[in-house]
């Protein structure tokens, strides 16, 4: 298989696992990275043999075919629609955009170019969810009927070195860490009509306790603990809580789905491996069920690596720009909804993402 030639923008922290990765999956090979700080793109560049560029210059190299958008959430649009106008695929990390209007501008501008827009977070296609999905599907645990997901934590000022972001427009719990959770049940149940949400600033002011702003105070202008119910398309609600608001560690599952003959117990969504269990009805115990796909270790990459095979076979992607719209409406759903006091009526929607193919040995997307 021929391989799509990537170049990633955002030569931070998460840029790392990508590069890492990259070049391991059969479909696509990154040749080149840039950002802002041109140095630390060279520096990143020289440890992994490849390019080191300014943004504008991997906007024009004509081998470029495809973007991975590591860049901060505000810039996810810009960086994105300046790749499209330059004839570039463009694999964006979460959220898709911080509003709904930027995501309908980049997700119509690949529409009219006629190019592939993707977005992260892709740990649904790792083994564990994908193992959850195909249980689903195959009716093991009968017709779904509800689900909970819960993302329950302490402030990010505790441990995170610039924690002020989490609690400034665009942050909070819910875009965050909600992509993931969200992304998940999209994945196991389709697509969601309607929610409604609770939400709550339960501390003004936030003091950071973190080197090296030690003492610092941030003015909290996100909710902080927000409750969710969603409807499903399928027929099936859900609930979903998250907050950074939870000091004490929390005993709750990551997620629950529940059907007709049985319940599933579902990994962490923020990672691609994880324990599936199943009590079917009549069972005493829980049984756990064994991976039955690959990739169930940080696969970061495997959702860009899919959309640059689906370039190259001339099919859709899993990890879709459709999927990341869906996802970032729900969370401004449940929010407006708080701040409304009434339902939001979904106006997106998605395809289910499709299941990979059984069988594929690690980092191998076809």
């Amino acid at each position: 298989m021929d391989k799509i030639k990537v170049g990633i923008i955002g030569a931070g922290n998460i840029s790392g696992i990508y590069l890492e990765n990259g070049s391991k999956f059969d479909s696509m090979e990154v040749i080149a990275i840039a950002d802002l700080d041109v140095q630390r793109a060279v520096e990143k560049a020289e440890q992994h043999g490849i390019k080191g560029y300014s943004v504008d210059e991997l906007m024009v190299d004509p081998d470029v075919q495809m973007v991975i958008n590591l860049t901060i959430p505000q810039a996810h649009a810009s960086v994105s629609i300046r790749a499209l106008e330059s004839g570039k695929h463009v694999y964006v990390e979460k959220p898709f955009t911080v509003t709904r209007e930027e995501a309908e501008q980049v997700i119509a501008l690949a529409e009219q170019k006629g190019l592939y827009v993707g977005s992260a977070p892709d740990t649904f296609l790792g083994g564990g969810l994908q193992t959850a999905i195909k249980v689903i599907e195959d009716g093991w645990i009968g017709t779904p009927i509800g689900a909970t997901a819960f993302m329950l934590t302490g402030g990010h000022e505790r441990w995170h070195p610039n924690p002020e972001f989490f609690y400034q427009v665009g942050g909070g719990p819910m875009f965050d860490m909600g992509p993931y959770y969200l992304t998940a049940l999209v994945a196991m149940l389709g697509p969601i009509t309607r929610v409604t949400g609770s939400a709550n600033i339960s501390y003004p002011e936030r003091t950071i306790t973190s080197q090296p702003k030690h003492g610092q105070k941030i003015k909290v202008e996100v909710p902080t603990h927000i409750a969710g119910v969603l409807d499903f398309a399928c027929g099936a609600m859900g609930t979903i809580l998250t907050s950074f608001d939870t000091p004490g560690q929390s005993t709750l599952p990551r997620i629950e789905i529940y059907g007709s003959q049985g319940t599933l117990l579902v990994p962490d969504p923020n990672n691609f491996g994880g324990e599936i269990k199943i009590n079917r009805s009549g069972a005493s115990e829980w049984t756990t069920i064994p991976h039955l796909f690959n990739n169930t270790e940080n696969s970061r990459g495997l959702g860009a690596a899919d959309m640059a095979a689906a370039i190259l076979e001339g099919r859709s992607h899993r990890a879709s720009g459709q999927l990341g719209y869906h996802v970032l409406e729900v969370m401004h759903g449940i929010h407006d909804a708080a701040a409304e006091g009434k339902h939001y009526m979904m106006k997106s929607s998605c395809e289910k993402p499709a299941l990979r193919p059984l069988g594929k040995r690690d980092f191998q997307i076809m």
